[in-house]
Order: structure tokens, then sequence, then C-alpha cells
């Protein structure tokens, strides 16, 4: 398992070795987790809520899954070529990456200190716009990985195994199609509940009531970080089993991914 990764953490710290693959993000990465200190502590101390949930739960959440998705972006950039990561369009995508999170993170935290929403917000033509700027950014979020699943593929760093870097592409695309795909159609929607909006999933706040759109956003967005360590897990099977692992894994995360879209829309709670 240990040679499936390239440039895997020897005599470095896991921390240096993040830096060294992409020193920008890994920072932005970091100090969004340090972030979710204060935040969690205003949660604690305010008692204001949207919808049943802390107004602060939202940010908390956000900043989470940012930082995680950024991190990760980080350590796949280390499965490029050295000297491809500096090229002017890996430099725009890791700024564009930053900026759009940015700007999302600061309206997130904006609307949530004045205690109003800021998803499916169109009560005003400014929440309007804003909302759809938001969306936009997600787009550029996610988008981002394109053009780094084309560098892993076409320009692999030295000792890449060919299907861990299959699952790490798969994953990277997985995350564009159904992240995207289903966070594209939940923005198009009034909200992220179908039917009854009454009970939440502790830490998820997902409806227990009836169907909820953001479980399969969920799953989708996470298929960059579960595809690769699916292929991890498997590493110490011979080759022809670690594709077909890998491969069944892919197709069987897509096809969760897509039921709990349809149980949603059924206005079914997930998972049951």
């Amino acid at each position: 398992m240990a040679t499936t990764l390239t440039a895997l953490p020897t005599r470095m710290g896991i921390l240096s070795e993040w830096l060294r693959r992409q020193p920008a993000l890994t920072r932005f990465g970091g100090a969004l987790l340090l972030l979710l200190v204060p935040v969690l502590a205003a949660s604690m101390i305010d008692p204001r809520t949207i919808n049943g949930v802390s107004v602060w739960a939202k940010p908390a959440k956000f900043l989470f899954s940012i930082a995680v998705h950024v991190l990760t972006f980080a350590w796949f950039m280390g499965y490029v070529r050295p000297n491809q990561r500096e090229t002017p369009l890996m430099r725009r995508t890791v700024a564009v990456l930053i900026a759009a999170n940015i700007f999302e993170l600061v309206w997130i935290g904006w609307q949530a200190a004045h205690g109003l929403r800021s998803h499916f917000n169109n009560d005003t033509p400014f929440y309007a716009v804003m909302y759809a700027v938001m969306g936009a950014a997600v787009l550029l979020i996610v988008g981002a990985n394109v053009p780094l699943a084309w560098n892993i593929w076409r320009r692999p760093a030295d000792g890449l195994r060919p299907e861990y870097r299959a699952a790490v592409i798969a994953g990277l695309l997985l995350t564009v199609a159904l992240g995207g795909g289903f966070g594209i159609y939940m923005s198009q929607q009034t909200g992220h509940a179908v039917g009854a909006d009454v009970g939440h999933l502790p830490v998820f706040s997902w409806n227990r009531m009836g169907g909820d759109l953001r479980v399969a956003h969920f799953f989708g967005i996470h298929a960059e970080q579960v595809i690769p360590l699916l292929a991890l897990f498997v590493a110490r099977l011979n080759l022809p089993a670690r594709w077909v692992a890998i491969s069944a894994g892919s197709a069987a995360y897509a096809t969760l991914t897509v039921a709990t879209f349809v149980q949603a829309l059924q206005a079914r709670p997930f998972p049951f």
C-alpha cells in the first residue's frame, strides 16, 4: 500500500508534504479549520436559529466541507508532475478555487451573523442576485477538478500506479458530475426539502420527515475522497482484482448517490 502514493511522506511530516504539494491551498485549508473554533463557539452562545437549526450551523459545515475539499485538492496536486504544478492553468485554477470559496464563506457568514438565510433566499432582488452568484461560485469550485483530473491523467507524477491514478480521476470527475449536477438541480428549487421539513438528523441537519436533496449532493461532493480511499483499501490485492474492485466500487458509489437523489424526490427521508 505504501507504494501506491507518489512521494508518500517518510522523513518529512504530513504537513510538510502537504505544503510541498500545494502550499497555498494547504494554508487556506488549515486557516478554515482554525476558523471553525470561533464559529462553533458562536453556535453554543448564540440562541438564534433558522428552521430550528443554529444560525451558525451552516457556516460551520461549510468551513469544514470546504477545508476538506481544498486539502484534498492540494494533496492530489502531488500526483501531477512537479514541473506541471506551476503552469499558468494550474496557478489560475488554484487562485479561482480560493477566491470562489472565500466569496461563499464570507456571504454565508455575513448572512448567518444577521440571522438570515444565504441559500434559497430570494426575498429581495439583491439576495436573489447573491444567491445566483453563489451558484456560479460553486460551479467554479467543483469545475476546478477538471483541469486537475486532466493533468493527473496526462502528466502523472512518477511512481503513481495506473489503477490508483484512475481512482483519483474517477473520484474527481464523479464529484463534478454528481456533486455539481445535484447541486445545480437543488439550487433551482425553492428549498432543499421535498415534502414535510420537520426534524433533522444530528450533525448533518438532514430532513427526517421528508426528502432532502442535500443527501445526494453530499455523497456526490465526497466521491473525490471515497473512491481513492477505496483504491488504498484494496491495494494489497492482485492487479486484476484491484481494477475490478475500483471499477465496481465506483459504479456502486455512483448508484448509491443517484438512489439517494431518487429517494429525496419521492419525499422519503434518508436513510429510511
